[in-house]
């Protein structure tokens, strides 16, 4: 018996229009990991800050580093962006972060079905996986498609006043990101974790 969630409805949005009223939301210096390519080129296009991480080069990293962030800093809201052929790669981090409950953290996964940056193969999102049930089977009971833009600014909303991790899925369009991401691993370690008060800048 097939028990996926029918996504056929949701509607495909933008992945720089959706991490765009993402960044609009934050306003208490909220720490946000994006994930390898488009992922990040997209927040750092939406609004460079220091709380931003960005990842290179090592796919399905970002939920388990923003795992991390939570845990050391738990009165800091934690966001995860991160694509579904990342974190197809990766999946224990989800029971992980369930089995942990670090209630800060917020994920947020776009997926568009394929592996973008290296030639747009299709991931098993494509055609067989649900993110949203995978997550709901991990342990992470409060996961949900967000139905259209309108529904993912209500989702994230409803994120930052719930004390449990979130996942919230968005169905996205294959346009590339916007911008590129200054590739200095570095600069970008250092100037998070002087944004998160954990290390003077250099």
């Amino acid at each position: 018996m097939n028990t996926a969630i029918n996504t056929r409805n949701i509607k495909v949005m933008n992945r720089f229009d959706v991490t765009s009223r993402l960044v609009a939301k934050l306003e208490n210096g909220e720490a946000v990991i994006g994930g390898i390519g488009n992922t990040n080129f997209d927040l750092w296009a939406a609004g460079h800050r220091p709380q931003n991480f960005y990842m290179l080069g090592s796919m399905g990293l970002a939920f388990p580093i923003a795992l991390g962030v939570a845990l050391a800093q738990p009165d800091r809201r934690v966001f995860a962006l991160e694509g579904d052929g990342s974190l197809l790669m990766q999946l224990g981090a989800l029971s992980t972060i369930a089995s942990l409950k670090p209630t800060n953290l917020i994920m947020v996964v776009m997926d568009n079905g394929i592996y973008q940056i290296t030639g747009a193969q299709p991931t098993p999102a494509a055609s067989v996986a649900d993110i949203v049930a995978i997550a709901i089977g991990s342990g992470l009971s409060n996961s949900a498609w967000a139905a259209d833009e309108e529904d993912f600014e209500r989702l994230v909303e409803a994120a930052m006043s719930t004390a449990e991790p979130s996942l919230i899925a968005v169905r996205i369009d294959d346009k590339p990101g916007v911008g590129a991401t200054r590739r200095d691993p570095v600069q970008i370690r250092e100037r998070f974790m002087h944004g998160l008060g954990v290390r003077e800048p250099l």
